[in-house]
């Protein structure tokens, strides 16, 4: 029997109780059966990391978003190991896509495997299901927080917007995925973009300041962009300068894009 409403699986990095995730959800829920799996703790950073100490315990829990009932599943684990439980255990059919966000910040440049939002989005991919990482762009302050100060009603519709079109559309076999990265005062209204990832590191590591490596710390990070120095055709350009919605398709092969067999003479010389 035909299905009436396709059905997709939602995830993030920053936890079940995450207001992003719930913009996500309610949009999403206009045009599809919405299954929300997502890490039960912030998981901000964990790339597409299965962690061997995760307890992989899988809690129902009913929560009031909006004045709506949603039964959801917080999942101890990683965001790619939400995708897995939630594939595996949880739905009981193949979703017709993944959907990881709406993240506390924006994940561009060559950082973006580190990011939680992608590496779920990226586990799904290579399970074959269509996906889409979305990202909103905030202050650094605001990213491992649950703020209320953060608007995500223009993220949500280019959530559900960028859902449709993964879900009517098939993509050439280069596509694994499409990243979307939405501008801090975006509207409705405002334009995207199909982008290049840029070659720039977007978030530079900062040094745990102690005063004895006994001591507990923690490498941190402040963004660091180069816009000067940034292709208009990147992510971080079309993001930051143009102030437009950067729309990535990216591809989990990460083999260098050059001839092989002049790079076999060239190791062999």
């Amino acid at each position: 029997m035909k299905k009436n409403k396709p059905h997709i699986l939602l995830t993030n990095d920053d936890g079940i109780r995450s207001p992003g995730l719930w913009a996500a959800a309610g949009e999403l829920s206009k045009i599809g059966y919405v299954t929300v799996a997502a890490p039960r703790d912030q998981s901000s950073g964990m790339g597409r990391s299965l962690p061997n100490t995760s307890d992989g315990i899988i809690r129902k829990e009913l929560m009031q978003v909006n004045g709506q009932e949603w039964n959801v599943h917080a999942v101890g684990g990683s965001p790619a190991q939400s995708v897995l439980h939630g594939v595996l255990e949880i739905s009981k059919h193949k979703p017709d896509l993944v959907v990881s966000g709406i993240n506390y910040g924006e994940n561009v440049g060559l950082g973006i495997t580190i990011s939680g939002t992608v590496g779920a989005a990226m586990e799904a991919a290579a399970m074959g299901i269509p996906s889409l990482a979305i990202s909103l762009q905030t202050e650094t302050q605001y990213h491992l927080t649950h703020s209320e100060d953060i608007d995500f009603s223009a993220a949500g519709y280019f959530t559900a917007y960028f859902a449709k079109i993964l879900l009517e559309k098939k993509f050439s076999a280069e596509v694994d995925l499409l990243k979307v990265e939405v501008p801090s005062h975006a509207t409705p209204e405002t334009e995207w973009q199909v982008t290049r990832l840029s070659r720039h590191r977007y978030y530079q590591p900062v040094a745990a300041e102690r005063a004895s490596w006994d001591l507990p710390g923690l490498i941190t990070y402040k963004e660091a962009a180069m816009l000067e120095q940034e292709g208009e055709d990147t992510d971080v350009y079309v993001l930051r300068k143009k102030k437009m919605v950067a729309v990535t398709p990216l591809n989990l092969d990460m083999t260098a894009r050059i001839p092989l067999n002049d790079f076999d003479k060239f190791l062999r010389e």
